[in-house]
């Protein structure tokens, strides 16, 4: 696409350390820079922050992390000052509190305003919907699936004609079997004293340990199948902490209560994940939370890999039962045991032709060329409505 001459977009988020929105952003920035424009991120920082200045992006920190009012006034006129001095043309906020002091700096410099609802914020105050609502006052929401749109029009009422659904992507590039090597698949099986073994299912959970994703009840499922007298699996649960160290200790004493210390094991943060569902033979996203949209039930249909996930919000668009992978009521240790067990019984032929359908399916829906593609059509439908 086309964008406009000297386009500059600045999209704000509070960090670029790990997750569905920074990831977006960083995906977003280098298809600005492809067709022409500039793009600027401005955040506090982060892992990902290399990757954006390697891609040609430009980092602005701040701390926009920050819901101090005095902090927040204070990124609103540095936001107004960076917006000025790059000439920016759009500003794109990702996240709650950066999209106050965003929409105060692009209403103060008249610069046109977009907002992603990345996540179903709850509300449980007229004062917390006012708070989410900041998400929907400038000249665009974008949605990161239909059920997050839903929740934005029922929520909020907004215009439907002032929200559109843009499904997150997943770089087909990036995330394609045949580039993952086997000493990559390697690499990741002696970090994590993971050796193969055919008599082993492998399943992976890729999620930061917090507790809405859901471990808990995949450590119970997992004691539940034990107890049945199963021990022909083993799973990896794939995440930073992110500072929780009580919780991750917390799992840890429920996996040696349990007597699964065999079984299950905390591997970390890991920076290649297309290997890590290649080895993988099925992922898990257990969330007992929607997720929006649940890239990592995603990704790992494109790396050809069947999905067991929690039956939540965009989880419910992106697989389909018994074709791509299983639904399962969140938090049921019963229900997921069984979903676990099922995948066991269904062996490497059926897990196979399962893994090939959700690739075919993923790579047509959820493509991150196609999720630029549509966000860049977004700015241009918005520049061309305040012209």
């Amino acid at each position: 696409m086309t964008l406009p001459p000297d386009f500059t977009l600045l999209q704000v988020v509070p960090e670029l350390d790990t997750g569905g929105a920074e990831q977006t952003t960083i995906d977003v920035a280098q298809a600005v820079v492809r067709a022409g424009g500039k793009a600027l991120v401005a955040t506090r920082g982060g892992r990902m922050a290399a990757r954006l200045e390697s891609d040609g992006g430009r980092l602005a920190q701040m701390p926009v992390q920050s819901k101090n009012p005095l902090v927040m006034l204070g990124n609103a006129a540095r936001l107004a000052d960076l917006i000025r001095r790059e000439k920016v043309s759009l500003v794109h906020a990702r996240s709650r509190a950066p999209a106050f002091s965003a929409l105060w700096a692009a209403q103060a410099t008249d610069t046109p305003f977009v907002a992603t609802y990345h996540g179903v914020y709850n509300a449980k105050s007229g004062l917390k919907r006012w708070y989410n609502a900041v998400m929907t006052r400038g000249d665009l929401v974008i949605a990161n699936s239909d059920f997050t749109r839903d929740h934005v029009l029922k929520e909020h009422g907004l215009d439907p004609a002032r929200i559109v659904s843009i499904p997150r992507g997943v770089d087909l590039a990036r995330f394609n079997p045949g580039w993952v090597t086997p000493e990559r698949i390697g690499a990741l099986r002696a970090a994590w004293d993971a050796p193969e073994r055919r008599d082993l299912t492998t399943f992976v959970l890729a999620a930061r340990l917090t507790r809405i994703k859901g471990h808990a009840t995949v450590i119970e499922a997992a004691q539940k199948l034990k107890a049945q007298g199963r021990t022909d699996f083993r799973i990896l649960f794939a995440g930073d902490d992110q500072g929780r160290t009580d919780y991750r200790q917390e799992l840890l004493a429920q996996i040696s209560q349990a007597g699964l210390s065999e079984e299950i094991r905390l591997v970390g943060h890991c920076d290649d994940m297309p290997a890590a569902y290649m080895l993988a033979d099925v992922a898990l996203l257990s969330s007992i939370v929607p997720e929006s949209f649940g890239r990592t039930a995603v990704e790992p249909q494109v790396m050809g890999r069947p999905v067991i996930a929690s039956r939540l919000g965009g989880m419910t668009e992106t697989v389909l039962p018994g074709e791509t992978g299983w639904l399962v009521p969140p938090g049921d240790a019963e229900a997921w045991a069984g979903a676990l067990k099922r995948a066991l019984e269904a062996g490497p032929a059926r897990l196979a032709a399962m893994g090939r359908t959700a690739a075919n399916r993923a790579r047509q829906l959820y493509s991150v060329d196609a999720m630029c593609a549509a966000t860049l059509e977004a700015y241009e439908r918005v520049l061309e409505a305040r012209r």
